[in-house]
């Protein structure tokens, strides 16, 4: 298992602390945007070629992670 601390920071001098792929200004919502709108694996290492399969491999872990450390918040209540 890729761990996500070793692809994965938050440096409040960029992007405002945004997580982001260590050494890019790639975020973690950019790249879960992209496969939420259908892009595939291939497609981000295409058109992101500083990433890897093991950065993509760490967002999933980093995604993993963060029910467990508290990083979800609970979603507001639609109003009726």
């Amino acid at each position: 298992m890729v761990k996500w601390k070793d692809h994965i920071v938050s440096d409040t001098n960029i992007l405002l602390g945004k997580p982001t792929i260590k050494g890019t200004r790639i975020t973690v919502d950019h790249i879960t945007t992209l496969l939420a709108q259908g892009w595939n694996e291939k497609q981000i290492l295409d058109n992101y070629p500083r990433l890897t399969k093991k950065d993509i491999q760490a967002i999933f872990s980093f995604m993993n992670n963060c029910p467990h450390d508290g990083l979800f918040y609970e979603l507001p209540k639609e109003s009726a």
